[in-house]
């Protein structure tokens, strides 16, 4: 079964890494000066959250605001009861900070966790009860580590101390700017466990490092890993007609310093996320960057229904946005929320992300539901928030790439008026609803569309460093893949257990004129049209374009846009869609290459010396420039010269959102210029890509209907 559930034999994987250490041959020489419960003590060093491996034993240091006292337990290897329960003296205690040495442990040994004493009013947020164990907060690893899919055995979460000893190469970061990005969202577990996907360690960080050579080929320069904190997907496990349901997409954070120790190939034990390390420094050394989901808008924890795990047994009131009746705040739309501007909450955060950054080498963050980061404690939308400025200047974030999801469960709408602070990109909402809303015919709004194809300079203004703001994207982990947005015109999402109520009804999707599958080569043929016209107006938008692990090849989830809870065939990427589709997948990363190969798409460039202006928009006729709700077909053109180039870099697209062909005319030119064509998505001859610019004898173009073409300057030695 735990070979089934992981990929792989216990104990089995890319290496075998457990290893038994001997205390004393860490740092700075320790010595005790007390005993208690049997063991060797002294006051531990305050400074160093978490527990960690010191000269003859382990320091543990935790702090809590509201309690009056705090013991220490540790366990035998998957025992539900303490071996050893230190009570932690007051004189070890300075403010609200705990901090103890313990002499003699052996860290392969144990596990450990909390008890708090302290008072019990849960009208006034306060939930301390001696009697329950609470995880640190600071926990490195988290115990009990088992194959997917395996709920865990014992009833409590407790921590694990790890050796901090990965060897780092000199690999760098690549700080590939925010313009040049292109961004691959993947779930770790769904990119190579079907199947089909052919790798030795299905469903792991492992199976990256397998599809390295299918992700350069592709083209990206990032992948950005759906929640790989430490999460328990068996936590509200279900039977739906006889298929086991449970929360596969991890947006239920447990331990927010642990990875998810079920994405391993192997058992790790008391290894700080080695295999997670290796997969970042192989990314690296191919160039492609690792932005990682992280949810800090709410917990696993819930409402005062959930499950007592860590933060109520440390700090409720403190960590969790309460209500004056003790209830919890639910803007997340998962129980609780966060309390993100509490300055210790906040402190908590800072130091988790520059955690991995320094320790795991990161290179972005994407923030789930980040518009919580800026409520006050009782929810109420900051105009400065604290914690979103600390993290704009952090020295260390500095290079770091941060992602807002700008908007919230709680009607928080803040795309294109996130507090930024000249430094934050966002998920573009706006981009992706007007460009859905365009393809499929709705061209009345193209006056919308065309400021999103020019990079959204109503909402964002402008560049900052290097970093645009707008992140692009027409499809993601939440909502229809790209074949299902021509596939469905609804969603269909009753295998979820909910009567279909669950998940987006406004997709913006069409179905070609049948619903879901289809044997007709003329709804099959226009499908994947949509598709073409899809990605590439996507690769020849301005701003930083995202897509999902699966589109390139026509994956499907069966027209399910909520699939959280589906470990199965319906999220897993199906690897036999890219043999059957390698035409599509042969033109989706062509449209990657154009992009890579015009900057003038990317950033603004030196005034382009044909004359023609760096941005124009534009109907049918690039001479009608006011884009109005009666227009059909929208031109967009990017035009400029990078400095030391030796011709201008120009691209002309255009696209017909109307059921009818369309005759285009193309901007004029000086004299001795001449435009070709580089991409039809209406294809001739069966081509949709040309390599070359492909010479067009007169600037006059039929655009056939419900088609995408992009033209660029047409020279002779090409």
């Amino acid at each position: 079964m735990e070979a089934e559930a992981a990929g792989r034999e216990p104990g089995q994987g890319p290496e075998s890494r457990r290893r038994f250490r001997k205390p004393g041959r860490i740092g700075q020489i320790y010595k005790p000066t007390a005993e208690i419960s049997g063991f060797k003590v002294r006051p531990g060093n305050f400074e160093i959250n978490g527990a960690t491996e010191v000269q003859g034993g382990v320091n543990f240091t935790i702090s809590s605001i509201g309690a009056t006292s705090c013991e220490l337990c540790l366990f035998k290897r998957h025992q539900d009861n303490p071996y050893a329960v230190i009570k932690i003296p007051d004189e070890y205690r300075i403010g609200m900070v705990y901090s103890i040495m313990v002499f003699g442990l052996i860290i392969e040994d144990f596990e450990y966790c909390y008890r708090f004493d302290g008072p019990y009013d849960p009208e006034k947020g306060l939930l301390f009860d001696k009697t329950k164990l609470v995880l640190d907060p600071y926990a490195r690893a988290v115990a009990g580590q088992r194959p997917w899919g395996v709920a865990k055995t014992a009833t409590t979460y407790k921590a694990r101390v790890v050796h901090n000893d990965f060897k780092w190469d000199d690999t760098a970061f690549p700080r590939t700017p925010m313009e040049d990005s292109i961004i691959y969202e993947m779930h770790v577990r769904g990119f190579t466990r079907h199947r089909s996907s052919g790798v030795q360690y299905p469903g792991t960080f492992a199976g990256i490092v397998e599809k390295i050579p299918y992700l350069k080929e592709l083209g990206i320069t990032a992948v950005e890993l759906m929640p790989v904190f430490e999460f328990d997907e068996t936590i509200n496990a279900r039977s739906v007609n006889g298929k086991q349901l449970m929360e596969y997409w991890g947006y239920n954070t447990v331990s927010f310093f642990a990875p998810n120790s079920a994405f391993a190939a192997s058992l790790e034990y008391n290894e700080e996320g080695t295999e997670l390390k290796q997969t970042i420094q192989v990314l690296k050394k191919h160039g492609i960057e690792v932005i990682l989901d992280v949810v800090f808008n709410h917990t696993a924890e819930g409402n005062e229904n959930g499950p007592f795990l860590s933060f109520k047994g440390l700090d409720n009131n403190i960590y969790y946005m309460l209500m004056p009746t003790g209830e919890y705040y639910n803007f997340s739309g998962c129980g609780n929320t966060f309390n993100c501007n509490n300055p210790i909450v906040r402190q908590f955060i800072i130091n988790c992300l520059k955690y991995w950054v320094t320790e795991y080498h990161v290179d972005g963050f994407r923030f789930d539901l980040a518009s919580i980061l800026g409520r006050d404690q009782n929810g109420v939308p900051m105009k400065n928030p604290p914690l979103l400025e600390r993290l704009s200047y952090d020295p260390i974030l500095r290079s770091t790439k941060l992602i807002a999801e700008a908007w919230d469960a709680g009607g928080l709408y803040q795309v294109g008026n996130f507090p930024a602070y000249h430094r934050w990109a966002e998920w573009n909402g706006k981009y992706r609803d007007a460009l859905r809303d365009f393809l499929k015919g709705n061209y009345w709004n193209a006056p919308e569309t065309a400021k999103r194809l020019a990079g959204s300079t109503d909402l964002y203004q402008g560049v900052y460093e290097g970093h645009e703001s707008s992140v692009n994207f027409i499809t993601c982990h939440d909502g229809f893949t790209l074949y299902d947005l021509f596939s469905y015109s609804r969603k269909h999402n009753e295998v979820n257990g909910w009567n279909n109520a669950d998940g987006a009804d406004d997709n913006r999707s069409w179905n070609c004129g049948v619903e879901g599958p289809t044997e007709d080569p003329v709804i099959t043929a226009l499908r994947f049209k949509m598709m073409r016209n899809a990605i590439t107006v996507l690769m020849c938008s301005r701003g930083t374009p995202m897509i999902l692990a699966g589109d390139e090849f026509g994956n499907t989830q069966f027209g399910n846009n909520n699939s959280y809870c589906q470990d199965n065939e319906i999220s897993w990427l199906n690897w036999d869609y890219l043999k059957r589709n390698r035409d599509f997948f042969e033109f989706y990363k062509s449209t990657i290459a154009f992009r890579k190969k015009h900057p003038s798409i990317r950033r603004q460039l030196q005034p382009a010396e044909c004359g023609l202006p760096d941005v124009m928009t534009c109907g049918a006729n690039p001479d009608d420039h006011m884009i109005t709700k009666d227009n059909r077909v929208l031109g967009i053109l990017f035009a400029g010269r990078e400095e030391g180039a030796e011709y201008d870099d120009v691209i002309y697209m255009v696209i017909n959102a109307h059921w009818e062909p369309c005759e285009i005319r193309l901007p004029a030119l000086r004299a001795g210029l001449s435009w070709g064509i580089c991409i039809d998505t209406e294809g001739s001859g069966g081509r949709f890509y040309y390599e070359k610019p492909v010479f067009l004898t007169r600037p006059l173009f039929m655009l056939a209907e419900r088609s995408v073409a992009v033209f660029t300057l047409y020279r002779e030695e090409e």
